[in-house]
């Protein structure tokens, strides 16, 4: 039988090592950490590699399947509950096996589906909406739905920075890694927050893409192209505009006014971004819920990191908002949560 709403009954994340300041970048860099403060407004990030080596010390597997044993304790389910995995990344570990595989692994999981969407930051939310439509369906009762980036696989320490162009600087300043998890369930148990509406809406039609991450192959590895490339100018004038038809969209599918939120989750791109966009989106009665300035952009980690947060202070009959938007191809993201 279908279930008439899913719930979020666990979250946990997982951030590896110690955070890494702006005066550790700024001196391997080669640039000041006001550039830093001012320009991007992160003080911290996390590395699954040692900065100064360059050394692996976590894979993207590692990190998420932290994030899921914290989302299961979290949510008081044992894993043999478990019947499906979803995962949203833009940086697997390889392209086979798919990583949410080596993460199943790692949480002694075997004979259930799972699911690997390759997105940048709406990829939480596209394996939230993927996860909720499981269980609407009545095809699972209980499931994991992981979102995570290691983003350092992108910092060579070993490079000589001084010829870098400042739009490829800040891309090593502003990006951090990270995972989160959340378990989504027909019960509401644990958490009780019922994942009420998601939102998931390609609108990059006859667009250029704002962000581009290059795979390269046997043939092309030696390119002198960029891995990691982005219109840093695009994604500042289109960002807080999609963000704010997101939140509009969503109140309107709901019947929610503006006045009826009591937390709002704004996209976390840096510091400085998501400080610009809040404001954008104007909901004084709502309390924020951010994290970016001390997580760095750690991708899909993001959303899992907001609801952590949102899970502490949330009380029964409170209702939350979060907007994310994909700069790629210009994806709306979006979900609403309601405690009970």
């Amino acid at each position: 039988m279908a279930s008439t709403e899913a719930y979020l009954t666990g979250v946990g994340t997982f951030l590896p090592g110690p955070p890494v300041d702006n005066a550790t970048l700024a001196k391997m860099l080669g640039v000041s950490e006001e550039w830093i403060e001012v320009f991007i407004g992160t003080r911290t990030r996390h590395f699954a590699r040692d900065v100064g080596t360059g050394e692996i010390q976590w894979s993207l597997a590692d990190l998420c399947a932290q994030a899921a044993e914290q989302a299961l304790e979290d949510a008081g389910v044992d894993r043999s509950e478990i019947e499906f995995i979803v995962m949203g990344t833009a940086t697997p570990d390889t392209l086979m096996p798919a990583t949410v595989n080596h993460v199943a692994d790692q949480l002694g999981l075997n004979h259930l589906p799972t699911y690997q969407l390759q997105s940048g930051c709406a990829g939480a939310v596209q394996a939230l909406d993927l996860g909720r439509t499981l269980v609407l369906a009545g095809r699972h009762r209980t499931g994991l739905v992981i979102g995570g980036d290691v983003s350092s696989k992108h910092l060579d320490p070993s490079l000589d920075f001084s010829g870098k162009a400042p739009s490829e600087l800040v891309n090593f300043v502003l990006f951090g890694d990270g995972a989160g998890a959340a378990v989504i369930s027909a019960e509401p148990a644990g958490r009780r927050l019922a994942l009420v509406r998601v939102l998931n809406q390609l609108t990059g039609l006859g667009r250029e893409p704002g962000q581009v991450i290059e795979w390269f192959g046997m043939a092309d590895r030696d390119s002198d192209r960029q891995a990691l490339v982005e219109d840093y100018k695009a994604i500042e004038e289109a960002v807080p505009v999609m963000a704010v038809e997101i939140l509009w969209e969503l109140l309107g599918d709901l019947g929610w006014s503006a006045e009826d939120l009591d937390f709002l989750l704004p996209p976390q791109l840096s510091g400085r971004m998501t400080a610009k966009i809040t404001a954008q989106l104007d909901v004084p009665g709502a309390e924020e819920i951010s994290c970016v300035a001390e997580t760095g952009n750690n991708g899909n980690a993001l959303p899992f990191l907001q609801l952590e947060r949102l899970a502490q202070r949330i009380e029964p009959g409170q209702r939350a908002l979060a907007v994310a938007v994909e700069s790629s191809k210009w994806i709306k993201a979006g979900f609403a949560v309601e405690a009970f």
